[in-house]
């Protein structure tokens, strides 16, 4: 489908009433369609860091996203909400899409379509699961447009103004809340970021308590009842989590704590998904799912895991023991089989290379494959997602078998831990990635998540010490 563009730059408009009078002629299409217009007005500004942007007018009580990935030179943050997807009990990623394109119908992008970000994103949260409790902070699929947008990428940057246009829709305020953001956008003022900050470190905080339901006993004696059933040959594989909680002595930051995670895992998604009702899901995951970008779809294998030395010869070593360790090769094979199985369903000829290879992170390395493909006539991204998620990484293998035992011998809610985040852009191109790593965080809590691949040969006391070593990652950055 293709948007709606008027190459225009209302960045250069005369005066706030010339912009009015443009969004009054938006107003007369949206009586003429019968359909609320959505008005995106990307222009190119100086270069900002949306991470201190978001922070600036953080709160708690609206909804934003944020993804950056440090050593691509990639970020992209929007808070507020322009429009939103309300699931209406149909399958949650046939909704997500025809939301996407229906919204898309009826939108208007203004500016350079050249734009690296141009236009209206859609910012996209799926938990683990299809179906989640009636209390858990997200819903099965959450997927907005923000009212405001700051993206980097390549050495540009690019600020998107959104809003809804109806038929009864106040044109002089909207006009007026674009006018303003575009010129906080012109002259953005990071000393004024930096005194919150400073006056919000005067205290320091602590953790006051840490629980873990079942603790390191309940997550062995979980291992070790799916060993039996891998014996016994329900499945082949399956991944399972365990979860921390902290209470402080008053409430987390998510933005302060991704600063950290961004600085400490610059090859990783550092990524912060909130709700709007204080509830905040942090992390630095080093898994893409999937990206589709001109015509190709992309996605990673990731499996195994071993340490980071603290020298070369060491940390080599570590390295080679992962890549000569039978156990770890047959995980990350299941994976890769798996990932190339289900692109082939959606006509995928994918490619990879013939073997495994490092990634090594700052605190942990895995082996993984990349995989690619040209992206048949028809599908679309979140197509792919429905297809990938979960893959055996997070899930198990054969996946449905795995999965329908993995809230038993958990005994907790994943909610978005594990699931696909993400973005669709106005082209119907972006990127997904598993949300592993993470913590959801709310107020004065935090819930950290780590989980590990379970197959035949794994040892219940080893598969502790590697979820202790992705728990680590995240509490250094707590406190």
């Amino acid at each position: 489908m293709l948007l709606d563009t008027l190459p225009l730059d209302l960045s250069q408009s005369p005066s706030r009433e010339a912009l009015e009078a443009f969004l009054e002629g938006c107003k007369l299409r949206a009586v003429k369609k019968d359909h609320a217009q959505l008005i995106s007005i990307s222009v190119e500004s100086e270069l900002l860091d949306p991470l201190a942007v978001l922070e600036s007018i953080y709160e708690p009580t609206e909804p934003h996203f944020y993804v950056e990935r440090p050593l691509e030179g990639v970020a992209l943050a929007g808070a507020e909400v322009a429009v939103r997807y309300k699931p209406d009990g149909e399958p949650r990623f046939q909704g997500a899409n025809a939301f996407i394109e229906s919204t898309l119908e009826n939108a208007i992008a203004i500016g350079d379509a050249s734009l690296p970000f141009f236009g209206p994103h859609f910012f996209c949260g799926f938990t683990f699961f299809d179906e989640v409790a009636e209390n858990e902070p997200f819903s099965a699929a959450s997927v907005f447009v923000p009212s405001w947008q700051v993206s980097v990428k390549d050495g540009r940057c690019v600020a998107t103004a959104n809003a809804l246009v109806g038929v009864d829709s106040d044109t002089r305020s909207i006009a007026s809340r674009i006018w303003n953001a575009n010129t906080k956008f012109k002259s953005f003022d990071y000393a004024s970021v930096e005194s919150k900050v400073e006056e919000r470190d005067r205290e320091k905080w602590r953790v006051e308590t840490t629980n873990e339901e079942g603790g390191t006993e309940g997550f062995g004696q979980a291992v070790s009842a799916a060993l039996s059933e891998i014996g016994s040959g329900a499945f082949d594989k399956i991944v399972l989590a365990r979860a921390q909680d902290l209470r402080a002595n008053q409430a987390f930051h998510p933005l302060e704590i991704l600063n950290a995670l961004r600085d400490r895992f610059p090859d990783c998604y550092s990524f912060s998904f909130a709700n709007g009702n204080g509830q905040s899901f942090i992390g630095a995951s080093p898994e893409r799912l999937v990206q589709m970008e001109g015509g190709t779809i992309s996605t990673d294998a990731l499996a195994g895991s071993a340490p980071r030395g603290t020298s070369a010869a060491e940390d080599a070593r570590f390295g080679s023991s992962l890549l000569r360790s039978e156990k770890d090769r047959r995980e990350q094979k299941v994976v890769l089989d798996s990932m190339i199985r289900r692109l082939a369903d959606l006509g995928v000829e994918a490619s990879t290379s013939d073997y495994p290879k490092l990634k090594r992170l700052s605190n942990v390395q895995h082996l993984y494959n990349e995989i690619k493909g040209d992206v048949p006539d028809g599908v679309r991204l979140l197509d792919f997602v429905e297809c990938l998620h979960p893959s055996p990484a997070v899930g198990g293998s054969p996946r449905e078998a795995a999965c329908k035992r993995i809230p038993d011998l958990e005994r907790f809610d994943r909610g978005l831990y594990a699931g696909p985040i993400g973005w669709v852009n106005s082209r119907a191109e972006g990127e997904f990635f598993v949300s592993i790593r993470s913590a959801l965080v709310d107020g004065d809590l935090a819930r950290l998540y780590a989980g590990v691949g379970i197959v035949d040969g794994s040892v219940p006391e080893k598969e502790i010490q590697e979820t202790d070593l992705k728990f680590k990652a995240l509490l250094e950055n707590l406190l």
